[in-house]
């Protein structure tokens, strides 16, 4: 086993719909190099993809306007979330947990206000975030000639834990899961069950690297160079676990 390092890449500047996210990202982490794995946060690859909505824009419809009556929100706010959402899975008082099209099960359907900028602004979630992981990787090759593999990450709650951990919604480069299926442990035991999301550890890892209001949204991480390979690879969705399989919706 090698030693894993988590390092923030500082100095990069807001994000706005069109930026070169790729250029940023070069010019600010000229030591990039093959078998890193880059972790972006995605609210700064669904900046530059323009995924960001005005709420002044937003006419609610009937649907949003009962469910903010029940949960007390903004209307507008949840007219965004039911078009992003696939469907709702639960609900409580303030609480809407949604999948969404991606096959993710998260509060909101993943849109969010925090660190959207100026104004009545929502940040979405790319409309495919293993074509956006890819694209910046292939950005990343041909502007430096280095291709890390990508994780773009976002923070979910998980199913009977408190709080929320960073996971990978994006991945390009980087086996998303690391399958000891058939394989024995220390004591010659047959492993069935075991499966570690290496993505998902990769994206959790570089978040602890870096504080919430550091405006620090990406993280090199190195070490991990055994799960990292040429090819893009399935990306983030083999991580999602099939609605016929999932035990809590």
């Amino acid at each position: 086993m090698s030693a894993i390092t988590a390092t923030p890449i500082p100095g990069l500047p807001e994000v706005r719909p069109g930026d070169d996210l790729a250029g940023l990202l070069a010019a600010a982490a000229p030591d990039l190099r093959d078998g890193d794995v880059l972790c972006v946060a995605h609210k700064v690859v669904s900046k530059a993809e323009g995924r960001v909505v005005d709420l002044r824009d937003v006419e609610p419809g009937a649907r949003a306007r009962e469910l903010a009556a029940a949960h007390g929100k903004d209307p507008r706010h949840l007219e965004v979330v039911l078009r992003e959402a696939a469907a709702i899975v639960r609900e409580r008082p303030g609480v809407l947990i949604c999948r969404t099209r991606h096959g993710y099960v998260c509060a909101n359907a993943g849109v969010d206000a925090s660190n959207a900028g100026a104004g009545e602004r929502l940040v979405l979630l790319p409309l495919d975030p293993d074509a956006s992981a890819r694209a910046l990787r292939a950005a990343l090759r041909a502007r430096a000639g280095v291709a890390p593999a990508v994780v773009i990450t976002d923070s979910f709650g998980r199913a009977w834990r408190r709080g929320q951990c960073e996971t990978a919604i994006g991945v390009a480069g980087l086996a998303p899961i690391d399958d000891w299926d058939g394989r024995v442990d220390s004591d010659g035991r047959p492993l069935r069950a075991t499966a570690i999301a290496i993505a998902d550890e990769a994206a959790a890892a570089a978040d602890l690297a870096r504080a919430k209001d550091s405006r620090e949204p990406a993280v090199v991480v190195r070490g991990l160079e055994r799960h990292v390979s040429a090819q893009d690879g399935p990306g983030a969705a083999a991580l999602v676990r099939p609605v016929a399989e999932d035990l809590f919706i």
